[in-house]
């Protein structure tokens, strides 16, 4: 553990005009608050956060940066406040230690909830000043380092899944390689315990068979370059256990498979001789297709300059990557290599330059879950990139797969909300296109804001899913309140109970609902139910009920389900497919809502729920009808009976082969049709046509 001079040396070496006197208060502070607490490994728990301070100057950070990390776990674990520590060390110190602090006193109902706050928070701080980020990777590494001494497996392992998940991935989006690497290392041997031994062994069978084949190769490299007039220093390593593991699983290959097990770097004078370098190297080793990649030329998002490439070395290959002096330093400590706060960088232009920041703002304000927001960050941590386009060539970075939806919101939330398709490359491709690098995207779009929540099944980047999610349950909540508002007014009506403001502020506390909007979308999902709101309007009227009595309803008309969203304030038989047209009933089903049926569905006579009257509004959007078709087994038929449901303006959405023997095939086709009078158009010619030999309409 660092002593007291020890560490404000370390600082003053890089910093000279660094606050002295701020370091040593923060110092003793720590060390008093934390006073006789021990760690799991038996050292005082006071040696974690000077370990912490320790890293953060390797990392060249400012003063306050290392007071942080001195002080960050003072209000989690100690008696010291808020209020002490920005009285003592000053308001911008005060707000990096909060935003570093997890919120361990929230009364949480699961684990996710209580990581998900804690992650919103981070997140949020982070946001304000990357600091904030900077210190939690440092106490998150320094806590890996001693995770071993964790008697929970359990815990253990919940700890590396999250170090994995999250904040490997969070180092890599800053550049910081070195953090990133070594964290998701200790991750894995604790994750993949076996699996990091296994690889362990067989790398050392692997240096004993081969003697040190990493120094040969290396001296080889250099002496290359050195011939050719180019100065360079080359460093070459056996590839990390998670590394190996990583590309066995992403290739299904065993280890005996993988020949590039080693890797080089090559640290030249400029950006110029990098290139003079790889043409060298090129010249001599042949190189391996598909394996070259410019870094240089073509950042990677978080601002990661050098070349790769992997060649052909006697009977092996080897990967080999190439930066100048400035790169390599950018390379291990990213963000943290050209830190300038010092010189008035604050929150707003760290969001603009790690715009992936203002992506996670975006999830964290719209996140419907603690599940969905730890999936959605967990997304936005991707690291294999695809490089795009834009019409007017301007570069775009996506996760690989992502498709042109991606793509739009990427651009903004905007254009992808009024996303109805794609140009890739000049053509028009389908929404679910997988893009590659070098495509040119250009999104066709509407004036109608309408995120389709298909959608949600092909993207792959966290904004463009927690859009359409966000959209879907919006359109969800609208159709609730609308269909409950529609069975709010029928109840009134069919049982005569009061609807005056008084009575219903009076039911909304018997129901111990907030508001009238929450009652309707109750009624909705049918988690109250007629009973309910009569008792609730009007109480006492429901004795009668309990007793056996049958109320005195008064007739009313059919609820209209014009506009409403299949799915979400009401769901369409699947025994029945109705459609527009059809004479319909509702059956209430307790917190699911409300199935539609045709009246002459079998399902109804079985029915022993509640029936609604409802009906199909004018106008009403067109729906899915199945058919079953026989037709003779011969050359043409089903190409006829596709034909004709195309000239009568159906869309076949799903066929299914039912029977099929020698002379007839028996097929049931959904049909997307907008009423009932085209869908009887289209029975009736395909009745009419030759190769058919019957129609039916599936009732049940």
């Amino acid at each position: 553990m660092l002593r007291q001079y020890e560490l404000v040396e370390r600082v003053k070496a890089y910093d000279p005009d660094a606050d002295e006197d701020l370091l040593n208060r923060a110092y003793v502070f720590s060390m008093k608050a934390h006073g006789s607490q021990l760690r799991a490994n038996g050292d005082p728990y006071f040696s974690h956060p000077i370990e912490v301070a320790g890293i953060l100057t390797d990392l060249r950070l400012d003063d306050e940066t290392i007071a942080t990390g001195i002080l960050h776990d003072t209000i989690e674990d100690t008696v010291a406040t808020q209020e002490q520590i920005d009285k003592l060390f000053g308001k911008s110190v005060g707000r990096l230690v909060d935003g570093v602090t997890k919120l361990s006193k929230i009364e949480a109902q699961t684990e996710n909830e209580r990581a998900a706050e804690n992650l919103r928070k981070f997140l949020l701080a982070m946001s304000n000043d990357i600091r904030v980020l900077l210190v939690k990777l440092a106490d998150r590494l320094h806590n890996m380092r001693t995770l071993k001494f964790i008697q929970s497996e359990p815990k253990r392992r919940r700890i590396a899944r999250e170090t994995m998940d999250i904040y490997a991935p969070l180092a890599e989006r800053i550049g910081m390689y070195g953090f990133m690497d070594e964290l998701n290392e200790l991750a894995f041997a604790q994750l993949e315990p076996e699996g990091y031994a296994l690889i362990l062994k067989r790398l050392e069978s692997l240096r004993a068979g081969g003697g040190d084949v990493v120094a040969r190769i290396t001296s080889g490299i250099q002496l290359l370059l050195g011939q050719n007039g180019i100065e360079a220093e080359v460093y070459g390593r056996e590839k990390r256990p998670f590394s190996i593991w990583k590309k066995m699983q992403d290739n299904q290959v065993a280890f005996e498979a993988l020949s590039d097990v080693m890797a080089f770097r090559v640290i030249v004078q400029s950006p110029a001789d990098c290139y003079r370098a790889l043409g060298v190297i090129h010249q001599r080793w042949p190189t391996v297709p598909g394996r070259f990649k410019d870094f240089i030329s073509t950042p990677k998002r978080n601002g990661y300059r050098s070349l790769h490439t992997t060649v052909r070395h006697s009977d092996m290959r080897i990967e080999i990557q190439i930066r100048d002096a400035v790169m390599h330093r950018e390379a291990e400590l990213g963000l943290a290599a050209h830190w300038a706060y010092k010189q008035g960088e604050e929150g707003a232009a760290a969001r603009e330059s790690y715009p992936w920041l203002n992506d996670l703002l975006e999830i964290l304000e719209h996140a419907a879950s603690p599940e969905e927001l730890l999936e959605h960050t967990r997304m936005a941590m991707f690291q294999d990139q695809v490089f795009v386009f834009t019409p007017k060539g301007a570069l775009q970075q996506l996760p690989r797969g992502s498709t042109p939806v991606d793509f739009a919101y990427q651009l903004h939330s905007e254009i992808g909300d009024t996303c109805v398709g794609a140009k890739v490359n000049g053509r028009v491709m389908p929404l679910r296109t997988r893009l590659v690098n070098g495509d040119q995207v250009e999104i066709l779009r509407s004036k109608i804001r309408a995120p389709d929540p298909a959608w949600d099944s092909f993207v792959v980047t966290a904004k463009a899913r927690a859009a359409v999610r966000r959209s879907v349950r919006a359109r969800d909540r609208d159709a609730q309140l609308t269909m409950g508002r529609q069975l709010f007014d029928a109840a009134v009506k069919r049982f005569k109970l009061p609807e005056h403001d008084d009575e219903v502020a009076a039911a909304l506390v018997a129901l111990k609902l907030p508001d009238r909007a929450a009652l309707y979308i109750a009624l909705a999902r049918q988690t109250i139910g007629d009973l309910a709101l009569r008792e609730a309007l009007s109480p006492g009227s429901t004795l009668g009920s309990k007793r056996g009595r049958k109320p005195k309803p008064v007739p009313v008309a059919a609820i209209p389900i014009k506009g409403l969203s299949p799915g979400a304030a009401f769901t369409l038989g699947d025994c029945c497919h109705p459609v527009p047209g059809d004479r319909i009933a509702g059956v209430s089903r307790p917190g699911t809502g409300v199935e539609v049926h045709r009246i002459d569905c079998a399902t109804l006579e079985h029915e022993a729920g509640e029936w609604l009257d409802l009906a199909w509004d004018a106008n009403s959007g067109g729906a899915i009808a199945r058919v079953s078709t026989v037709v003779h087994n011969q050359p043409g038929s089903l190409a006829a009976v596709a034909s004709i449901i195309a000239h009568h303006s159906g869309n076949i959405v799903n066929l299914a082969l039912k029977d099929r023997d020698r002379e007839f095939h028996t097929n049931i086709i959904d049909v997307e049709v907008a009423d009932l009078a085209q869908l009887t158009a289209i029975i009736a010619a395909l009745r009419s046509a030759p190769a058919v030999v019957s129609v039916e309409r599936v009732k049940a």
